[in-house]
């Protein structure tokens, strides 16, 4: 069944003959091929030159998994497309994409979700529907509230340094700050990330005290770390 949106929903052999476009060919494709990514990745096209049809590449574009959420694109440039789900991929799954003989194909992993809930001092983590961790966290005081949503981790990193300037703050400031974190999960554009915080582990659990981020202990975050794909869901809930 062809949907609106040019997405294939069904089991994981369905397939749909790509409808042939004057869309440029595809340069680069994320996730790569064959990686295995979280259940809230985005598919995200870049092609060799802009797009001038826009709506026949989209028409032409098939993702097929089974039980395919449902989703919408997004144009992020002239030359990048990119199909975000509404809802999670389903886990363990092969995800396939074509579009004019391209084709790729990446997996999921297990679900691996995150919720945040600021006014518990929580973040409690299921694996394919079973919690497996709750964990003490402090998220962004009053003055840097953490953004509330459904986020995902965009990059994992061993260690970052994380710089107040980027968010407005001086480094001269009582406010400023200049530190190395570990263990830390970017969920988005603005460096909100979940990292291990030794310095608030007094607070977390009870007070939020960090400049936006959502602050684990260093065994929490590693473990977090360690079982977390680029792509799994982060909620912060108020």
């Amino acid at each position: 069944m062809v949907i609106a949106i040019g997405a294939v929903a069904g089991p994981a052999n369905t397939s749909l003959a790509a409808v042939t476009t004057s869309t440029p060919r595809v340069a680069s494709v994320q996730p790569a091929p064959g990686e295995a990514v979280g259940v809230a990745a985005p598919i995200v096209l870049t092609f060799s030159q802009p797009v001038a049809d826009r709506g026949a590449t989209e028409r032409a574009l098939t993702i097929t998994v089974p039980n395919r959420p449902s989703g919408q694109f997004e144009w992020l440039n002239d030359e990048t497309l990119q199909w975000k789900p509404t809802g999670f991929w389903p886990a363990h799954s092969r995800i396939t994409v074509t579009l004019d003989g391209f084709k790729t194909d990446v997996t999921t992993g297990a679900s691996v979700v995150g919720v945040a809930t600021i006014s518990t001092h929580r973040f409690v983590v299921s694996i394919d529907g079973q919690v497996a961790r709750d964990m003490p966290a402090s998220m962004g005081k009053p003055t840097r509230p953490t953004p509330v949503g459904n986020f995902s981790v965009l990059e994992r990193d061993r260690t970052v340094v994380m710089d107040s300037r980027t968010i407005g703050i001086p480094l001269s400031s009582p406010e400023g700050y200049r530190i190395t974190a570990s263990y830390a999960e970017r969920i988005n554009d603005t460096g909100v990330y979940v990292h291990s915080a030794p310095w608030s582990v007094d607070s977390q659990g009870n007070a939020n005290v960090s400049h936006g981020c959502i602050n684990l202990s260093p065994d929490n975050a590693a473990w977090y770390y360690n079982i977390v794909h680029v792509g799994d869901p982060v909620i912060v809930q108020s």
